[in-house]
């Protein structure tokens, strides 16, 4: 029955258009008095005193309503949107009547607009359009339909607050947040560190000197390094072939809250990594392209939801490979023994030192969850 309540209350409020300030209550009440005082008086000058009052009363709601009629909005986003993160949008606000301008307009929204601030446009002249660029703030990923604006206005006297909603039907996918939060910064130095890692090769670009190591062939031995340091120094060579990083974010996720910090994380490694020039390939049980390009992913993660029941899929074989799932065991299972596997303990998920912000993924994962580099 309370919710029933609330549902209806919700309603009439969203529907009422119009309501009395506390001028507007003060004044009326005069009108009242005036009235009252003129009809038993019987005094000529009440009566031109109540006309003049309630003359402006109407006047007020006329202008009031003229001012909210006409108007056209319109939202012009970037072409990527991500959560958490203010982005800058620019507010077209149209007023169609061409004699009358609009006045002391506030232009608000809900949360799935992202306006978090009221706007204040002080006029709209007739026939012309007003620009503002203001930021929009969006929590959650996800996609935003049916975003509800109002215009509201006190003009001219404020005796009314009058309120006119706009509702915009296009759609805005907004892509999880790819900022650092605890935790990701070290997983990210750790990935870093095993990519340079798999940097030398048999390639030909020179990639560093280094001391020798047995068994190695002597051939690539640098004997002017060998002379001045007196110890064997051989040269290393960078790989030919690019490095390519495995992602896979398990589905099969039982706790929400885990998930979507899995999923800030997918986004966050997939961004950094890309911009660093390393090529990503990013997989789920129910998504698995072999060429995708870092908005596509984005685009992906932006509505991803958890289903239970999904096996885990093979990785890819010859890449670095990196896991987000919550059973390790199963994950091994199913091939992922050379993966980095990201587990929730593994992640900062709770309370910590305010001085470092991070926890250290290694050592929290454990022996079972490390990864085992390859050898070449």
């Amino acid at each position: 029955m309370r919710e029933i309540w609330k549902r209806i209350r919700e309603s009439l409020e969203e529907s009422m258009r119009q309501q009395i300030t506390l001028l507007g209550f003060v004044f009326t009440l005069m009108v009242v008095l005036v009235g009252f005082a003129a009809f038993v008086s019987g005094n000529n000058l009440l009566f031109l005193l109540l006309a003049a009052l309630l003359s402006t009363l109407l006047i007020s709601g006329f202008v009031s309503r003229l001012g909210l009629a006409g108007l056209e909005l319109d939202i012009e986003l970037p072409p990527h949107v991500v959560a958490r993160r203010e982005i800058p949008a620019r507010i077209n606000i149209r007023n169609r009547k061409f004699l009358t301008p609009s006045f002391s307009l506030h232009l608000s929204g809900t949360a799935e607009t992202g306006l978090r601030e009221e706007l204040y446009i002080p006029v709209v002249p007739a026939g012309s359009t007003v620009t503002e660029v203001v930021p929009l703030y969006f929590r959650k990923r996800g996609e935003y339909k049916n975003k509800t604006f109002w215009f509201s206005t006190r003009f001219p006297f404020g005796f009314t607050f009058r309120r006119a909603h706009v509702r915009l039907e296009e759609e805005v996918l907004v892509y999880p947040s790819i900022d650092p939060q605890p935790g990701f910064d070290l997983l990210l130095a750790g990935i870093s560190g095993d990519l340079q890692s798999h940097q030398r090769g048999r390639g030909t670009d020179f990639y560093r000197i280094r001391p020798y190591v047995a068994d190695e062939s002597a051939r690539h031995v640098d004997w002017r390094a060998t002379a001045h340091t007196r110890e064997l120094q051989v040269r290393e060579f960078a790989r030919d072939q690019d490095q390519i990083v495995t992602l896979f974010l398990d589905l099969d996720a039982s706790d929400p809250e885990w998930f979507e910090r899995a999923v800030d994380c997918s986004a966050f490694l997939v961004w950094h990594l890309t911009e660093s020039g390393t090529r990503i390939r990013f997989m789920t049980q129910r998504w698995f392209p072999e060429e995708a390009t870092a908005y596509d992913i984005l685009r992906y993660l932006a509505t991803v939801e958890p289903s239970r029941g999904l096996k885990p899929a093979f990785p890819h074989e010859y890449t670095l490979q990196i896991a987000l799932s919550s059973r390790p065991e199963e994950l091994a299972d199913a091939g992922w023994t050379r993966a980095r596997i990201v587990t929730p303990d593994v992640l900062y998920m709770g309370p910590d030192d305010p001085g470092s912000g991070v926890v250290d993924s290694r050592a929290a994962a454990g022996p079972h969850h490390d990864y085992h580099r390859r050898k070449d």
